[in-house]
């Protein structure tokens, strides 16, 4: 999250963000450059603003208050975890309720990124299951193959299976030596 440890401060006795009482440190809210960007933190939040992977909703579940606060590094600490945790209803729906002036919303996504998760195209049998290069399949039903006097049965056992790249509703099988495009609605994956 881009933030760096600096000196103490006396003025506030309590963390910024959990209302803690323990020992405190100050954190500078990246970058540098705007205004009141020190804030008063306690260890336990100073241990998971350090954390590199996802925050832990159920630790930072306090920011539905503190995101509140009158203090513009708060806000905008407070936007940057809720945004990590969108997932999240609670932290969705504080996410939604958070308004930030235009340059503390600005200040938020400067030098901010969470990376899209695109969803992975995922070949899928008709039961749900995900296919893999390799796998074994059986025919769910009889199949017609155009262009062909091949007439594969249900039950029939297709394997080494290949996963056609740009359709994730098609795979690629041999069946009595031939090589054919087979629909994953009609086939199931052969559990090992």
């Amino acid at each position: 999250m881009n933030i760096t440890l600096n000196a103490g401060s006396p003025e506030i006795n309590t963390c910024e963000l959990c209302q803690s009482a323990s020992e405190l440190t100050v954190y500078t809210v990246s970058p540098a450059g705007y205004a009141a960007n020190n804030i008063n933190v306690c260890l336990g939040c100073k241990s998971e603003l350090a954390k590199p992977e996802k925050p832990d909703n159920r630790y930072w579940r306090f920011l539905a208050e503190a995101m509140w606060s009158d203090v513009p590094a708060v806000q905008v600490l407070s936007w940057r975890i809720l945004s990590l945790l969108k997932d999240e209803d609670w932290a969705a729906g504080c996410l939604e309720i958070l308004y930030l002036e235009d340059d503390l919303l600005a200040w938020a996504k400067a030098g901010f990124t969470v990376e899209a998760e695109e969803p992975a195209e995922v070949h899928r049998d008709s039961l749900g299951n995900e296919l893999q290069h390799g796998d074994t399949v059986i025919l769910t039903r009889s199949l017609d193959v155009k262009g062909s006097s091949l007439n594969p049965r249900m039950g029939t056992v297709v394997k080494n299976i290949r996963l056609v790249s740009d359709n994730t509703d098609q795979i690629e099988g041999k069946i009595d030596g031939q090589t054919i495009v087979i629909l994953t609605k009609y086939l199931r994956r052969q559990k090992n």
